[in-house]
């Protein structure tokens, strides 16, 4: 079965979500914890959380995302900055525990001259801060387009944190195919062949969820701009045989394209139509 969904809203609440996630077929979603551009969280309210949880169970709804906020910058060169990373995530982690056994996804950040060296140990440091051993979150770091200073165009780097963060089973990788295509990963020509890089590089049980996205770039660009399925320089087709990969069609699967929700429920409908049981 296909594990599926796109980015809702957050504001009204997580059975408001489970709703709309159903509404479009979906069976699974991601959402901010908070703006995300940063700022306070909206208060966890125990009756909507135990609504939603037995809501999900009902319908199916599998392993939600949770996104950090775009502005936490991990490795930023600004003590301040990182303290807020710091605050903002830990805090998000605790809130994550309401509903246990899901993912919270992040950025890695971006070093900002300090050199990607640095801002790995950075990223490192701040997560062994944060990560609790009775957690029940999985963390992933988000493969990124490597736009300026960002830590984590290159699996290699991904796999230099996680190597450093001491409660690494608490750590996986979410893959973000318009972010690997612009970062220079052919998953259109060679799909198996980085997948194998992945695999040797980081290992494929570390891989927990996909961001499923086109994007509006050649190959390589490092610039990072979504775009809805088949309207971009990845394509439908090639975007249809990530979801069936023998290696990948387990993931759950979030789509991040610039669409409302009509936009999303069509897409959804494209993929599951295309994928192979």
């Amino acid at each position: 079965m296909l594990t599926i969904g796109c980015h809702l809203s957050s504001s009204k609440g997580y059975l408001a979500m489970g709703k709309e996630a159903v509404k479009i077929d979906a069976n699974t979603f991601q959402f901010f914890t908070r703006n995300p551009r940063g700022g306070n969280a909206k208060a966890i309210v125990p009756s909507d959380v135990e609504a939603y949880l037995a809501f999900a169970r009902e319908h199916g709804i599998h392993q939600i995302l949770a996104h950090a906020p775009y502005t936490l910058n991990a490795c930023s060169a600004d003590e301040g900055l990182r303290d807020f990373a710091r605050r903002t995530m830990a805090d998000d982690l605790e809130r994550m525990e309401f509903t246990p056994g899901n993912c919270y996804n992040f950025h890695p950040g971006s070093h900002v001259k300090q050199g990607v060296e640095t801002g790995i140990r950075l990223i490192a440091e701040m997560l062994n801060q944060i990560l609790k051993p009775e957690q029940r979150t999985t963390v992933l770091l988000e493969t990124m387009a490597g736009k300026g200073s960002e830590v984590g165009s290159r699996f290699e780097e991904l796999r230099e944190i996680l190597d450093r963060v001491e409660l690494s089973h608490h750590m996986g990788v979410c893959l973000d195919t318009c972010h690997v295509w612009d970062g220079g990963y052919d998953i259109v020509h060679h799909l198996d062949e980085v997948l194998d890089e992945f695999d040797r590089v980081i290992g494929l049980n570390r891989l927990k969820a996909i961001h499923l996205n086109d994007s509006l770039n050649p190959l390589g660009a490092r610039k990072d701009r979504h775009a809805k399925i088949g309207e971009g320089h990845i394509g439908a087709d090639a975007l249809i045989r990530v979801t069936n990969h023998p290696a990948l069609k387990h993931l759950p699967f979030y789509l991040e394209t610039p669409n409302e929700l009509e936009g999303y429920q069509a897409e959804i409908a494209l993929m599951r139509k295309c994928y192979q049981e």
